[in-house]
């Protein structure tokens, strides 16, 4: 069967398969340029740079495909209370993490009043370097961004998890919208309402998206074969977005020991947490979300839960302790067969080669 529709005439791609965006340094270029060589697209998240280094970043993907790919950034990446931590407030801080340090051998961070980069100024970056598609989660952009990439031709993704986010992104003028189930590994990338009550599944949530929207629609969640890709344009969509198969197989950025777990019996059982990041998102269960969530005052707020996680997962994926590291899963790990991004997406393309 040969496919042509909205989503993949604006997006400039073969198939309508996205690979989703994966944040904390998990994003290669090898995996990017292999899906959009293969006629998806390929995509980074970028979040966790400077602005600089997106602007180098996007030179280098052009140095590996060219083809369309996608840049990912967080529209609200700092929650609002986060500005002004007092060296006092910090070390009591630390002392609940102590644990944690002690059991994975690494010293307690440095005191920073810094955590994380200005989003303003990593658009512009992106803008600037006429990225072909800018994705956004954890909100809206500004009408002034929107204009800016129309102006550069650069297609925007929003993301939603109810149907009133996704009016919203097609209100403000987002091109394409992600509907994502709450099966998909990651982050709950809400912004109108908390996450935890924004959980409906892929297979409610997409074809009330598509009903309610002119724009296409991108299923996300739970998808990790043929047969989601099916379900999903059944549903109504357009495409879909998978990360959890992308991120199992060899060319991702994640670890060995993480794509080790992916296809364990481990991942059939994964959970819905803060404890990482400070921002609810699945996991596979280990020590690390136990110790947090039982812990008096944690987890903290994003980003600064995520400064004094991060010495923790980088100590336990170098030792390979997968019971102090952040295990992404989706519900969909179970289902997962290929150690190969080639083989992965032949596989989601069946139906259209």
């Amino acid at each position: 069967m040969v496919l042509s529709n909205d989503l993949i005439k604006k997006l400039g791609i073969c198939y309508p398969v996205i690979q989703g965006p994966f944040g904390g340094g998990l994003s290669n270029i090898e995996l990017l340029s292999t899906v959009s060589d293969l006629g998806g697209l390929g995509s980074y998240g970028a979040h966790h740079l400077p602005p600089t280094a997106i602007s180098q970043l996007i030179a280098d993907i052009r140095g590996r495909t060219t083809k369309p790919f996608a840049i990912n950034l967080w529209v609200s990446n700092r929650d609002h209370f986060i500005d002004g931590v007092s060296r006092r407030d910090f070390d009591a801080y630390s002392r609940r993490f102590e644990p944690l340090y002690a059991a994975v051998g690494v010293d307690l961070p440095e005191f920073t009043e810094t955590y994380s980069h200005d989003f303003d100024q990593q658009v512009e970056a992106a803008i600037d370097a006429q990225v072909p598609v800018l994705s956004f989660v954890f909100g809206v952009p500004s009408p002034h961004i929107i204009r800016a990439c129309q102006d550069k031709g650069i297609i925007t993704i929003g993301t939603a998890t109810t149907v009133e986010e996704a009016i919203l992104l097609q209100t403000r003028g987002i091109d394409i919208v992600v509907a994502t189930g709450f099966e998909a590994g990651g982050h709950r990338v809400s912004f109108l309402k908390e996450p935890e009550d924004c959980l409906t599944g892929t297979f409610a949530l997409v074809p009330q998206v598509a009903d309610s929207l002119t724009i296409p629609v991108v299923a996300a969640g739970g998808i990790a074969d043929a047969r989601g890709v099916r379900a999903a344009m059944a549903l109504g969509a357009q495409g879909v977005q998978v990360g959890t198969a992308f991120l199992a197989t060899n060319q991702s950025g994640t670890s060995a020991m993480h794509r080790d777990v992916l296809f364990s019996d481990r991942a059939k059982h994964t959970v819905l947490s803060r404890a990482f990041t400070g921002r609810l998102a699945r996991f596979i269960e280990n020590k690390a979300i136990n110790f947090i969530e039982q812990t008096e005052g944690l987890p903290l707020r994003f980003p600064l839960q995520s400064y004094f996680t991060g010495p923790i997962k980088a100590a336990a994926t170098k030792h390979n302790n997968s019971d102090f590291a952040s295990l992404y899963a989706g519900q969909a790990a179970p289902l997962l067969k290929h150690h190969e991004a080639e083989e992965m997406f032949n596989s989601l393309i069946a139906d259209f080669i």
